[in-house]
């Protein structure tokens, strides 16, 4: 095994389980109360192709990454053996389809899985549970163990799934696979697994959000079927429209009745949100957007993972007005992050966007989440008692009371530049009053920030390492299997940026780490901080950072 990690992987096509296989495994190691990373790769088809899943569990700390250097490998088909076979971890195995794989396996131990899948209905979908015994055969576990694992987590077709692990248990114990690797059990039992998707599901959830609204859009697409199958248990209203210009504008339209309004997408069907997003400014509504990154241009590759929108994010919609943008670091804090988003759109009623990437959306670990709903404040509402209700009350800090239907006031939400009332006005005077009361709320969401959790620090030595994002997870991780000792500084507001915090830790030669290739998070530490002679490390071919070749680029860097 690799150092305190055990790392398992399944490779074969789509529609041979090869996910569900690593669900399962996932599961198996949290029972043993080990923390878990889980990453998916996956082609953007629906059968066929090649796709994988990485699980990496540890027992005594919090696993942030996956690990390719893999302790046990299980290759459904050729293709998975050719691109993987190699990465055996030293000590470990790979374990092939026989039936499949049919070139020179090396060290590789031979099953014949796919003639044992054709005794049973639906064979290639069967490989995946074949995947799990054998799993299971190398952990140690015995028939009975493998049978409960079945109940629980495979209960469809039961019957046929037991008898066809049986008989893969029985010929990977044959084949000197049992027993193989010993996992140390970690303390606090069982822990729920759950990905980035979910968790900003559940946070927004907590943060009373009423209605969600999404085309489905990889990699953002299971934040939209994550609710709508848990809706009523969460209260809340999902609705499909038919493209994401009517997602935004419907969201805005829910926002002035009083609906705390959520969408989510990706760059391509933000783009077609821009607009809308320009109106929010005018109108000054509250709307959370989700936006999860992959690689672009264009289509890219819908099914892989990039920080290249991040300037985009930044300068999303024309015009001037306040926008807010976070990016949570871990799965954990991605719940947290969506609840308090939730909140400060309403709190400024301005547009924010929590930005994140496939690999944290689509990600699955062990956490540890108080899911309870959250007692976020009221906004600011109009009362009787101040007289006639003016929309766009020109205020001190730029925030106006609301007020929704039904009321006997004129409730008046305009796109059009207006006058506190939300009269249209194309006076000089009442153009400047109004854009400089929507831009005072900018200072005002700042003194909110200075109080806040903006930044995350790791470590109080060494080098100074700037990252953001789930590249957050890869580089601690990293930091872990090298040994290396330094100092990681994770800006968790990005608009406004924390400049205040962020210079205690200014640093000439900082490293910088992102997946853009283009450099984006660096040239925004440049420009706000005026850091100079940055050291980058920069991955940009879809995949997140493998730890131990991170680990090393950073060691160069130093």
């Amino acid at each position: 095994m690799a150092g305190d990690t055990f790392t398992f992987m399944v490779g074969g096509k789509a529609g041979e389980g090869v996910k569900s296989a690593a669900l399962v495994a996932s599961a198996m190691f949290s029972a043993m109360g080990r923390s878990v990373f889980q990453n998916d790769d996956y082609m953007s088809l629906i059968k066929g192709g090649h796709n994988f899943s990485v699980v990496t569990s540890a027992a005594k700390r919090k696993v942030l990454s996956p690990h390719m250097g893999a302790d046990l490998i299980v290759s459904l088909d050729q293709r998975s053996h050719d691109m993987h076979g190699a990465q055996v971890a030293d000590g470990g195995i790979e374990v092939l389809n026989s039936d499949a794989v049919k070139a020179n396996v090396g060290n590789g131990v031979g099953i014949p899985m796919t003639t044992e899948a054709k005794r049973y209905p639906r064979p290639d979908l069967r490989l995946g549970v074949g995947g799990v015994a054998i799993l299971a055969s190398a952990i140690g576990m015995d028939l009975q163990d493998l049978m409960a694992v079945l109940e629980r987590e495979f209960p469809k077709d039961l019957e046929n799934n037991k008898a066809y692990a049986s008989t893969i248990l029985a010929l990977a114990k044959g084949a000197g696979i049992a027993g193989r690797f010993i996992l140390e059990k970690g303390g606090g039992g069982r822990r729920p697994i759950i990905t980035g998707n979910e968790a900003i599901a559940l946070g927004m959830a907590a943060g009373g959000l009423d209605i969600y609204l999404a085309y489905p859009m990889t990699p953002a697409s299971s934040i939209l079927h994550f609710l709508a199958s848990n809706d009523r248990e969460l209260g809340i209203t999902v609705f499909h429209p038919e493209n994401e210009i009517a997602v935004a504008n419907i969201a805005i339209g829910a926002a002035a009745t009083g609906a705390r309004s959520a969408v989510g997408t990706s760059a391509g069907g933000f783009a077609l949100m821009e607009e809308a997003l320009s109106l929010a400014g005018m109108t000054e509504t509250p709307l959370l957007c989700i936006l999860s990154m992959r690689p672009g241009p264009s289509t890219g590759v819908p099914t892989y993972s990039a920080q290249g929108d991040l300037m985009f994010a930044l300068h999303q919609g024309h015009g001037d007005y306040p926008r807010l943008v976070a990016s949570p670091g871990t799965v954990e804090e991605a719940y947290h992050l969506a609840a308090e988003m939730l909140d400060m759109v309403w709190r400024f009623q301005t547009p924010g966007i929590l930005l994140t990437e496939k690999h944290l959306s689509e990600a699955s670990m062990t956490v540890d989440i108080d899911t309870g709903k959250t007692a976020w404040p009221d906004p600011v509402m109009h009362s009787s008692e101040t007289g006639v209700y003016k929309r766009y009350l020109d205020t001190k800090d730029g925030i106006s009371p609301l007020l929704f239907p039904p009321s006997k006031e004129l409730i008046k939400w305009n796109s059009y530049e207006h006058d506190e009332k939300g009269i249209t006005s194309e006076k000089p005077g009442v153009i400047s009053q109004m854009q400089e009361k929507r831009m005072r709320k900018e200072g005002a969401i700042i003194d909110r920030m200075k109080g806040m959790r903006t930044v995350n620090v790791f470590g109080r030595t060494g080098p100074v390492i700037f990252t953001y994002g789930s590249t957050t997870m890869s580089v601690l991780e990293a930091l872990a299997v090298g040994g290396i000792e330094a100092k990681v500084v994770q800006p968790i507001y990005l608009r406004p940026l924390p400049v205040w915090e962020l210079q205690k830790h200014e640093a000439r030669g900082a490293i910088v780490v992102e997946q853009s290739a283009g450099g984006q998070f660096a040239t925004l530490l440049s420009d706000k901080l005026g850091i100079k002679d940055i050291k980058p490390i920069r991955r940009y071919d879809g995949r997140p950072f493998e730890p131990t070749e991170l680990a090393k680029a950073i060691k160069e860097a130093l």
